[in-house]
């Protein structure tokens, strides 16, 4: 057999073996191309901001862009479902809220997405306080004066809110449990209505945002009687925190990192350390501040059980209070 045909045969015998044993082809380490960081709400609203934020920082940390899209409608409920049907390579990840992982669990009977089955929470990001503010109208210059008040007329005082099971909703809701008196809600569609509302005098009382309240605090448009938690706020240091006042008020907003269930461990552990570097750099927390909000620096399972925490709080609140979505 001459030289040309026995290479011939041994390539024809050697092509089966070759099949059993195909080349093992190693996957790119995480990440390897951009993120996609999901938000469940409008662009310019707080989850935006801070989303915005941390991207930025995340893109530096990871040496791949973390771009933001907004995929808002339902309450959040379209965003959230959208992140616990995609695929669980991390690089769709979720900008979850109280809303989306708590107040929705008591909400709605029957959610498009299990907020704890579909979802591994990766890290705190942000929690932010609420202001309790009052119209000048109303001459009620402190807490004290505001509960003496609605005690001693019931249901005639009225504060607004964005809208069934907001959080301006569940945090006056809260406060009149607490406090033990009855105030009429006013629903608007939503938050920047409501804010207008009691503005122009239309209603009594309302818990919104830092950012939202303050320029309006500070022009005397409104009076704001206290900040939600145990702690002063930065940007309104001569407003009493609330906590101490009413043990166990303390409904502050909060925004969590989250992946799809089944995500890898080393790619949760890799974002959950960027993460950590983020709201650890003075500029992030910086930021923050400017928004009213301050680092949520957690996770594991101490993360967990906060979220399981709160939720139980808010159904609790919302199934007792017979409240539903609009």
């Amino acid at each position: 057999m001459d030289q040309r045909r026995r290479s011939i045969l041994a390539a024809v015998l050697a092509a089966p073996l070759a099949s059993a044993c195909p080349i093992a082809r190693a996957e790119a380490p995480w990440p390897s191309r951009p993120i996609k960081l999901v938000v469940a709400f409008a662009p310019g609203g707080f989850t935006d901001i801070a989303a915005r934020l941390i991207a930025d920082s995340l893109s530096r940390k990871l040496g791949q862009a973390v771009f933001v899209d907004n995929r808002a409608g339902a309450a959040g409920l379209i965003g959230t479902q959208a992140v616990a049907q995609a695929p669980a390579d991390g690089y769709t990840l979720l900008l979850g809220t109280i809303s989306t992982h708590a107040i929705n669990v008591g909400l709605y009977k029957k959610l498009p997405y299990d907020p704890v089955k579909d979802f591994v929470p990766i890290a705190g990001v942000a929690k932010g306080p609420l202001v309790l503010v009052v119209h000048p109208s109303t001459g009620v210059k402190n807490v004290a004066e505001l509960i003496g008040r609605a005690k001693a007329q019931p249901g005639k005082l009225t504060y607004a809110s964005g809208g069934n099971g907001t959080t301006s909703h569940l945090a006056a809701e809260l406060f009149k449990s607490l406090a033990g008196v009855d105030m009429l809600h006013v629903p608007y569609k939503s938050p920047s209505l409501a804010t207008t509302a009691i503005l122009g005098g239309q209603v009594d009382v309302m818990f919104d945002t830092v950012p939202t309240s303050l320029p309006h605090v500070a022009s005397g448009r409104l009076v704001a009687l206290g900040v939600t938690g145990n702690q002063p706020v930065d940007l309104m240091k001569q407003v009493p925190p609330l906590g101490p006042l009413l043990k166990g008020f303390n409904p502050d907003t909060w925004a969590v990192l989250f992946a799809p269930a089944g995500v890898a461990p080393e790619v949760i552990a890799k974002m959950g350390a960027a993460m950590a570097e983020s709201l650890a750099a003075p500029e992030v927390q910086k930021r923050l501040s400017e928004i009213g909000m301050v680092p949520f620096p957690v996770a594991g399972r101490e993360l967990s059980d906060f979220v399981k925490k709160d939720t139980a709080r808010w159904v609790e609140l919302i199934r007792a209070n017979h409240i539903a979505a609009d």
